[in-house]
């Protein structure tokens, strides 16, 4: 018999610090000045959150993480693979999943890190699926995903503008009827130095000389090709609806990497499907990297644009370049949140 995965709740976790667009027109007024009003209509992005001084991703996380579990029904100690896709981990070593078994206090579960950028939680959730088919022992995989890619950033590079902290999480249990279908992937690595941090692993240890030249921050080096996401997000989404028998017009909604609008747009253009079946939630969180796929399906159940039955292809491309696709038909089994259930206690501005 075919041991089949669905997903049967989702948490997120937005922090608690605003910062408006407004806010780096004044931090960049001299040394880039038309910076972001360039780029806000074209990124559709009109604010961020910033999580207090002293957090890591493993308490983002952590927090998306628990709010999945609770959503469920399911305690900590009942789960048994932890799976946290990111690319701006708490260390190079040890992995951030261990560091977040240990907040959630999930002691009997497993862990490893996803890391292909924005494209590890669909990634990581195929790998979900797979284990499942194949582990029988497997009842409850959380699988997360965590960006807090501003901390790794230079403070003066006005690209800082697209980074958001956040966390989405999914929990994934055996299924009788399929919910995790099949998958697609596309890399690139001739391109994985044009967005990058040169400096702090075995490339390039950090040192005096790194650190002083800003070689351990990360740094757009030059700009992908756009045929990179223009080209590869139609692929992928087409190579889904042939590998699972559907047709694209039967996808519920389309959910991508939330780093571009105008992307979006083209790209749902070429699939030859209405933008009302694509979920934005960059304009209210930003670009959150390695979790803005999962708090974008998180929004989609919030605001009833999905429920059970709906067919949802998600696509993560990232930086590698790494690009993913799953499609999903969301079961009976999932719970839907409450709208806005997850980000109680916001609403801090940055002077």
């Amino acid at each position: 018999m075919t041991r089949h995965a669905a997903i049967v709740s989702t948490g997120i976790h937005v922090p608690e610090l605003e910062v408006d667009n407004d806010v780096l027109r004044r931090r960049f007024a001299k040394s880039a000045p038309d910076f972001v009003d360039r780029i806000e209509p074209k990124s559709g992005i009109r604010r961020r959150w910033y999580a207090p001084e002293g957090q890591a991703t493993s308490d983002l996380a952590a927090a998306a993480g628990r709010r999945a579990l609770a959503r469920a029904g399911v305690a900590p100690e009942e789960v048994d693979l932890i799976l946290v896709g990111t690319d701006s981990p708490d260390y190079i070593t040890p992995s951030t999943s261990v560091v977040v078994q240990e907040k959630l206090g999930a002691e009997r579960a497993g862990t490893f890190d996803v890391g292909c950028a924005c494209a590890s939680f669909p990634t990581a959730l195929a790998t979900a699926a797979g284990l499942i088919a194949t582990q029988p022992h497997l009842k409850n995989v959380l699988v997360i995903g965590a960006y807090m890619m501003r901390k790794l950033a230079d403070p003066a590079d006005p690209m800082i503008f697209l980074y958001g902290d956040g966390a989405g999480a999914a929990l994934v249990q055996p299924s009788e009827e399929p919910g995790l279908l099949q998958a697609a992937f596309r890399a690139d690595g001739a391109l994985a130095q044009d967005w990058f941090i040169a400096a702090g692993g075995t490339a390039e240890p950090a040192n005096h000389d790194a650190i002083e030249a800003g070689r351990h921050f990360v740094k757009m080096h030059q700009k992908y090709p756009p045929a990179v996401n223009d080209e590869g997000w139609p692929l992928l989404a087409r190579q889904l609806a042939d590998r699972n028998g559907f047709a694209l017009h039967e996808v519920d909604d389309f959910i991508f990497t939330q780093v571009r609008r105008r992307t979006i747009e083209k790209v749902m253009g070429f699939l030859e499907q209405p933008m009302e079946k694509a979920t934005l939630v960059m304009d209210k969180w930003g670009y959150t990297g390695s979790a803005c796929i999962p708090m974008a399906l998180h929004d989609a159940l919030a605001r009833e644009r999905v429920g059970p039955g709906s067919l949802v292809v998600l696509v993560g491309s990232g930086v590698g370049f790494n690009q993913a696709a799953i499609a999903l038909r969301l079961t009976d089994a999932i719970v839907r949140p409450v709208p806005g259930e997850d980000e109680e206690g916001r609403g801090q501005a940055t002077p």
